[in-house]
C-alpha cells in the first residue's frame, strides 16, 4: 500500500509540475498579448486623431470651396448686370 501511495504521489507531483509550467506559459502569453493590445490601442488613438484632423481639414475646404463658388456666382451675376447696363448705355 505505501509504495502505491508514493507512486501515486509522484504521478500527481509530475502532473502538478506540468500544470504549473503550462500556467506559466499561459501567463507569459497573456502578458505578451496585453502589451500588444496596449500598443495597438495607442496606435489606434494616434490614427483616429490623424483621421479627425483630416476630417476637419476636409470640412474646412468644403466650406471654403462653397464660399468661393457662391462668390464667383455673385461676381458673374454682377458682371452680367453691368454688361447689360453697358449695352443699354451704348445703344442709340
Amino acid at each position: 500500500g505505501l509504495s502505491e501511495l508514493r507512486a501515486r504521489r509522484e504521478e500527481l507531483s509530475g502532473r502538478i509540475r506540468a500544470e504549473e509550467a503550462e500556467r506559466g506559459r499561459l501567463q507569459a502569453r497573456i502578458a505578451a498579448l496585453s502589451r500588444r493590445l496596449s500598443d495597438t490601442s495607442e496606435r489606434l488613438v494616434g490614427l483616429r486623431s490623424a483621421r479627425a484632423h483630416i476630417d476637419r481639414a476636409i470640412a474646412e475646404m468644403d466650406t471654403a470651396s462653397g464660399q468661393i463658388l457662391d462668390n464667383s456666382q455673385t461676381l458673374l451675376d454682377v458682371l452680367k448686370e453691368e454688361m447689360g447696363d453697358l449695352g443699354k448705355a451704348i445703344e442709340p
